[in-house]
């Protein structure tokens, strides 16, 4: 089988295209590297990787793609609502509009599998916790994009999509402006950090897991085809409080406090289920804590300056 992956130099395509390879796929990634990352250097031995700098929103690139490959996993994204709200139009134009665009051109047999986010479920719900029926309601332009495509993509059929859990943990295109990410790296380098809506809940998932969920749903499409799926740590539903005394643990000295003034762009406060993609045989295996430790080892490596969205 032969995959195409938009945007697979990416933080999550990092992780995902050397799994892939590993496995025995080919994989063709469409990347502009607009974040000069070099993520993919250490897979470029492999004869079964095809890399092209290119633009997803590329017709008559992405169209030539599409006639080698069998399948479609669309991670090209301006990702994050503070992205999202700096570039709008771009914003549309790779989170919409490029994905409706391989909707159009792909073939009948060709599957998609799809990352979309958890965020859509946006402000509280008045329910014990989200599961893929519970009515969406994003707040931010990055998730009423992920959710409008997402509609479109299960209308299409021959897909799978995956209502994602805020990503974390280490990744050769790194980002800090993950929640995780962000307060173990405020740990590790400054000690403390002072928080907004401090009891607002959201879950969380390795990067590794986000990648292995890909791999699950590939290998498993014909009985879980067309259908959405929420991927998370089922023990991390977390409101950020309860993270940092997660993160504490690890670095002792971390002081954090809350503030009155700030909001979440996407006003995140709800519990996810996870048991729908759990009922697959979906396991997550990086829990919370040995993400934290990864990332403090990491952090001795790497400042912020040199990774972010924005």
């Amino acid at each position: 089988m032969k995959i195409l992956v938009t945007g697979g130099a990416g933080y999550i395509g990092s992780i995902l295209v050397p799994e892939l390879l590993s496995r025995g796929y080919e994989v063709i990634v469409v990347d502009n590297f607009m974040y000069n990352q070099t993520s993919l250097l250490d897979c470029c031995y492999d004869d079964k990787l095809t890399v092209i700098r290119g633009d997803a929103r590329d017709k008559e690139l992405i169209s030539g793609c599409l006639k080698k490959v069998d399948a479609v996993f669309p991670l090209a994204c301006l990702t994050g609502a503070p992205l999202c709200n700096k570039d709008p139009l771009g914003a549309k134009s790779v989170n919409f509009d490029a994905v409706k665009m391989i909707l159009e051109l792909r073939g009948k047999d060709q599957l998609i599998i799809f990352p979309t986010t958890n965020s859509g479920y946006g402000i509280s719900q008045k329910v014990a916790c989200c599961t893929e029926k519970t009515p969406l309601n994003p707040i931010s332009l990055y998730g009423r994009l992920k959710v409008e495509i997402e509609k479109i993509i299960l209308d299409s059929g021959n897909c799978i999509t995956l209502r994602l859990a805020t990503a974390f943990g280490i990744s050769l295109r790194m980002r800090l402006d993950l929640l995780v990410n962000d307060f173990t790296y405020r740990a590790v380098t400054d000690r403390y950090v002072v928080i907004f809506q401090a009891h607002f809940k959201r879950n969380y998932i390795h990067v590794l897991d986000v990648s292995r969920a890909f791999i699950h749903c590939l290998e498993n499409f014909e009985r879980m085809r067309n259908e959405p799926y929420n991927v998370g740590l089922s023990d991390a539903n977390l409101s950020k409080w309860e993270l940092c005394e997660e993160i504490k643990k690890q670095v002792p000295d971390f002081y954090f406090t809350e503030s009155s003034v700030g909001e979440d762009p996407d006003k995140r406060d709800y519990i996810v289920s996870n048991e729908k993609i759990e009922g697959t045989g979906f396991r997550t295996e990086i829990s919370l804590q040995r993400g934290i430790a990864e990332l403090i080892k990491g952090f001795q490596i790497i400042r912020k300056n040199q990774f972010s969205n924005v």
